[in-house]
């Protein structure tokens, strides 16, 4: 039975998490693929302020499909994580809580997450017009000349997902395969 969360997350849900869970997030939550990272990335390099609150957020990686009528979003896949990697210790260090997207982190992702206690979920690929139900509202906030790279704020009920990689480091892209490796 997955566990349910509320957003935004406390530090004590988040230490709580362990690898491996799963879980249903409802709240809200913050978007950005590649491009808005880029942007935001190189404000921090200038020491200026970035055009949204990140400190306690959790950002999907995302760039949704058009919306279908009577659907907030169109299919929302998530987007392969390491295209953030670069960018995303910054983020954690100013004070971004998690990240949600598909695929293995590096180590100075992994590294910042257990350094400022927080979270990494894996959506589901290939499930988007699924996970795409989950999200009831979508709101524009910056970066709007990006398209679907743009960043939004999503509402989101029981919004699907694991604990990939938990605040103490433990990482289901290391223990998981070894459970299933048969050659001795």
């Amino acid at each position: 039975m997955p566990k349910k969360l509320t957003l935004p997350l406390s530090d004590e849900d988040i230490k709580n998490l362990k690898a491996g869970e799963s879980v249903l997030l409802s709240g809200t939550m913050l978007t950005g693929r590649d491009a808005a990272h880029k942007r935001l990335f190189e404000l921090i390099e200038k020491g200026e302020n970035l055009p949204v609150d990140i400190k306690g957020e959790i950002i999907y990686y995302v760039g949704p499909a058009p919306a279908k009528p009577g659907y907030a979003v169109g299919p929302a896949g998530p987007t392969s994580s390491y295209r953030m990697d670069k960018y995303a210790p910054a983020l954690l260090d100013l004070g971004l809580k998690g990240m949600v997207g598909k695929g293995a982190r590096n180590k100075e992702v992994i590294d910042a997450i257990v350094r400022n206690g927080c979270v990494y979920f894996a959506a589901i690929g290939g499930a988007a017009a699924l996970i795409a139900k989950s999200i009831k509202k979508e709101e524009m906030l910056c970066y709007e000349d990006l398209g679907t790279e743009a960043v939004r704020r999503y509402t989101v009920e029981d919004f699907p997902c694991i604990v990939a990689i938990d605040s103490k480091g433990n990482n289901v892209y290391e223990t998981e395969p070894k459970k299933y490796n048969t050659e001795a």
